[in-house]
């Protein structure tokens, strides 16, 4: 297997057991304490830390000296915190079981956008390396629709402890095909600095998400939209069960995964399209799915309404990485993919807060909300995006395969 077949695997084994968090959580909570409540505390230690160890994990993923210690050391906490909580969930005392959360859960922005960092020292810039991001994009689409059917099936035949140990297998896998990449690739921008180099500072990467032209734009369109497929799994069941079907809210989520994951292998991997034009496409498309989806008088037509709104949104998060790569200064990439990820995850918990406090409200309107927001967060990157690129001046010294140096090949579909 090759470097980027070997961190496909890494990559595909850490989300899917980051996917299956949530549900094997609260399945885990209610079989040992009956209370659903109980998990959803443990779940929030383990997202809110993302926001916060985002910059931090991606300043040490910058300035570390052996990066696949620090990958393979990253990954290997998250194992040992998963494995924590499936021992300790029920039985230990509530704080130490959520600080356990919050440890493991600082671990959560190099799962997400930290991995996805690596991809650039894979391979070469150009249309290889734009294809790459639509795989690594899948791998988050993938793990989204097997993590929770295979934590069901274990947790129904089994129980909710051995569902969370294959979580637990599933990261310590992903811990060691990590230690087994190749560090220093063809791609020479992978994103560390050199020691003898200048450093990137905390704020780093947050200065370039904000004077990046092309890295605000995004930034700011996905975060809004992640405020509304955050609260999609609640308003999903809200919308089955007013539908007559209260058991089919996974039903409409596993439809949408599903989509994404189709979205993701065919419109995620069209390079001749600029990657900020296939996001505002996405964007928009979803909202206009999920508008007919609240429309709808039967779960089967809203499954399918949900199929082509999570089709539209599988090319988003390519085209978000393709975007990232190309424009972040490759000093502080790997900040710029893991505060990306994390201002998306803590947005999505946001949305997740605010439907519950809307819950009473017509699930029909709810999913219209969702609808507006993927539609504002099209318009929104529009309007930032708008205009010629402005090169990030005074944040770090661009490397000559970043979209910021001042020559040099564009890559095929670059804004």
């Amino acid at each position: 297997m090759g470097g980027f077949g070997r961190y496909l695997a890494a990559a595909l084994a850490a989300r899917f057991a980051s996917e299956g968090m949530g549900m094997a959580v609260v399945l885990l909570a209610v079989e040992r304490t009956g209370s659903a409540a109980h998990g959803a505390f443990v779940l929030t230690a383990w997202l809110a830390p993302h926001v916060l160890a985002a910059p931090l994990a991606g300043t040490a993923a910058a300035r570390a000296r052996r990066p696949r210690l620090f990958y393979a050391g990253a990954l290997a906490g998250f194992t040992v915190a998963v494995a924590a909580l499936s021992a300790l969930l029920g039985r230990a005392p509530v704080p130490v079981v959520l600080a356990v959360a919050v440890l493991g859960g600082t671990c959560g922005p190099v799962v997400t956008g930290g991995l996805s960092s690596l991809v650039a020292g894979l391979l070469p810039q150009g249309p290889a390396r734009d294809r790459a991001y639509g795989w690594d994009a899948s791998t988050y689409n993938a793990a989204a629709v097997t993590a929770p059917a295979a934590v069901s099936v274990v947790g129904a035949v089994l129980s909710a402890g051995p569902a969370m140990a294959v979580l637990a297998a599933s990261a310590a896998l992903a811990a060691l095909l990590a230690a087994s990449l190749p560090y220093a690739g063809p791609g020479a921008d992978a994103g560390s600095s050199s020691p003898e180099g200048p450093r990137a500072g905390l704020g780093a990467g947050l200065a370039a998400l904000w004077r990046v032209r092309e890295l605000r734009a995004i930034t700011s369109a996905t975060t809004l939209a992640f405020v509304g497929i955050g609260s999609l799994t609640t308003t999903s069941v809200l919308l089955a069960t007013g539908l007559g079907s209260p058991g089919a809210g996974g039903v409409l989520m596993t439809a949408f995964a599903a989509g994404a994951l189709a979205g993701s292998l065919t419109l995620g991997r069209m390079t001749g399209v600029a990657p900020g034009r296939l996001a505002r496409w996405g964007m928009a498309g979803t909202g206009v799915a999920l508008v007919a989806a609240a429309f709808t008088p039967s779960v089967a037509l809203t499954a399918a309404a949900f199929a082509v709104a999570g089709y539209c949104d599988g090319p988003l998060l390519t085209a978000t990485l393709r975007i990232r790569s190309e424009n972040a200064p490759a000093a502080v990439r790997p900040q710029v993919f893991t505060l990306g990820a994390g201002l998306k995850i803590t947005a999505a918990s946001t949305g997740a807060a605010l439907v519950g406090l809307a819950a009473a409200a017509p699930p029909w309107t709810l999913l219209l909300g969702i609808a507006v927001l993927q539609l504002a967060a099209a318009a929104l990157h529009a309007l930032v995006a708008g205009g010629k690129p402005v090169p990030a001046e005074g944040v770090t010294e661009p490397s000559a395969g970043s979209a910021t140096a001042p020559a040099g090949p564009r890559t095929p579909g670059a804004p």
